[in-house]
């Protein structure tokens, strides 16, 4: 194992208090519990929005904490859920009167403790609702039962942006949903990746193998192959995506590449323009392309592709600048 660290124990904590020195003006954490993650710029009246997740997909979950986005970030240990006592301690901290609308990816334990912390905002007569990101379309073939991955910008982007416009909860709530319900993403990974704890790869790939719908945590794809060029795994993914959300010619869609946090920013915009030039083909035209990393997997090599069919109301949600440390849109 080749990492930049100290006690493989103490990875999470460390990493959070570096990120504390490094933005002690934007972020800061309650309970005396690094793991509790909040932005320091509160706006009353604001519906708050609170995710959380394991360490090692950064910027996803904490690093959409910021302006026009997440309020809160509950921060589990490397793969692994945070507990409802931190979701609930950062709930009372970042609460503006407005309730709090907890977004998340759909894996069993999250879903677990933020029910649990609801119950508990509950007895404080904090309003809170709950909706998980669920894009990965090879994860299953019954959309309740997805993984939530890269898609979840999307989720969190439109969010984000009805609050900040000072909308209700429900309608924050309505703004996620909407993005969740045209939202897809199909991803594969070239190489795996070692959490620190462990010491060694969480799953084998070989020399010329690539894995098609690999989770990013190493949950098993749809098959295990040769490596194909940009312009069959994008073609393969599109067929993947437009089966399952179809689009007609016409329509026009957000485009999110991501990289998983081992692939060069080169690779990706090779793979954005075989995916932009195979979509445009189609008739479908892109309104925007955001491509670098969004969610990660330690070090794994690999990529997702994200698409959004978008309207004019989406259009606006996904313009609106953010500022985060990890993520800044003029």
């Amino acid at each position: 194992m080749k990492k930049i660290i100290n006690d493989p124990a103490q990875y999470t904590d460390d990493m959070l208090k570096g990120i504390y020195r490094a933005h002690s003006d934007q972020v800061g954490y309650v309970n005396n519990d690094l793991r509790c993650y909040c932005t320091k710029k509160k706006v009353p009246g604001k519906v708050s929005i609170i995710t959380g997740g394991g360490t090692g997909h950064l910027p996803l979950f904490l690093g959409y904490v910021g302006e026009n986005l997440l309020d809160g970030c509950a921060v589990g240990s490397v793969f692994q859920s945070p507990s409802a006592e931190q979701i609930f301690e950062i709930s009372k901290e970042v609460n503006n009167g407005g309730g709090i609308l907890y977004l998340y990816g759909n894996y069993t334990g999250d879903i677990m403790n933020f029910d649990m912390a609801a119950e508990m905002c509950d007895l404080e007569d904090i309003k809170t609702a709950s909706i998980v990101g669920a894009d990965d379309v090879n994860s299953n073939a019954d959309p309740v039962a997805r993984r939530g991955v890269a898609g979840i910008f999307f989720m969190y982007k439109c969010a984000g942006a009805k609050a900040a416009q000072m909308g209700t909860l429900d309608e924050v709530l309505a703004a996620a949903q909407k993005a969740k319900d045209n939202t897809r993403t199909v991803g594969f990974a070239l190489t795996p990746c070692v959490i620190p704890e462990v010491g060694h790869s969480n799953f084998t790939l070989g020399e010329n193998e690539m894995a098609m719908g690999m989770g990013i945590h190493g949950e098993p794809g749809v098959w295990n192959g040769p490596i194909k060029t940009a312009d069959e795994l994008a073609a393969e993914s599109l067929d993947t995506l437009l089966k399952d959300m179809p689009l007609a010619s016409g329509d026009e869609v957000a485009l999110l590449i991501n990289g998983l946090g081992a692939t060069s920013i080169e690779e990706l915009y090779i793979l954005s323009n075989s995916v932009s030039q195979q979509l445009e083909d189609k008739g479908i035209s892109i309104y925007r392309t955001f491509v670098g990393e969004f969610a990660t997997s330690m070090e794994m090599m690999g990529a997702s592709i994200s698409i959004m069919k978008v309207d004019s109301e989406t259009k606006a949600m996904l313009d609106m600048p953010v500022s985060t440390p990890f993520y800044c849109q003029k």
